[in-house]
């Protein structure tokens, strides 16, 4: 299982653009992909999107970083060498791979992943509901995003910015602590794991 994350510069893939990419396997996280990538002429950039990733206007068009289909085409081949297409993340199905097909399509790049994925944020409401014997519903809509899986987890996001290595690494550590009742990184087992994870009825 391979945990997939972008930073975009929108939530629009016709008209936004990838900024940053990575990859880690879950069954062994320290081979991973990272990489930075600029955008091409026509992507737009949303202001609010840098605020939440950190980069700039000048960093987005630095002309430095690889393009995004050389950078995908890169990721593309790591997944082929890991000869593992199914992905995980949170919300990874309806926002990353998505984003990552368009371009795939616009550059001419054979997508790998299959079409299904593990959808973190699915398994966290599925925990969640077992718990409290009720869905995070907050006017009428689910209620959960990394923040309150990290929560629901024993955890907190300290950091200041998202980036997207992290994010593979935050989102990997929920996943075996939902899943396994145990850790996957020793620098986030300052984070204790709720009672409630440790019993037997894990997901599987």
């Amino acid at each position: 299982m391979i945990v997939v994350d972008i930073e975009t510069s929108g939530l629009d893939p016709r008209k936004h653009g990838i900024l940053e990419m990575a990859g880690l396997k879950f069954e062994n996280p320290d081979v991973f992909f990272h990489s930075y990538c600029g955008l091409d002429k026509e992507d737009e950039i949303d202001s609010k999107a840098l605020e939440i990733n950190g980069f700039t206007e000048e960093e987005t068009r630095d002309l430095s970083r690889p393009t995004q289909k050389k950078a995908l085409d890169k990721f593309f081949k790591w997944i082929e060498e890991r000869k593992d297409f199914y992905a995980a993340g949170e919300n990874v199905g309806s926002f990353d791979l998505n984003f990552i097909k368009v371009k795939a399509d616009k550059y001419g790049l054979i997508f790998p992943f299959q079409y299904r994925s593990y959808d973190l944020n699915t398994a966290a409401v599925c925990k969640y509901e077992r718990i409290y014997c009720k869905l995070p519903i907050v006017d009428g809509k689910i209620k959960v995003g990394l923040p309150q899986i990290l929560e629901l987890v024993g955890m907190k996001d300290e950091r200041g910015k998202h980036e997207v290595l992290e994010d593979c690494r935050l989102e990997a550590e929920c996943i075996s602590r939902l899943r396994h009742g145990r850790g996957l990184f020793l620098e986030y087992s300052k984070f204790k794991i709720p009672d409630y994870l440790l019993k037997n009825d894990n997901l599987q």
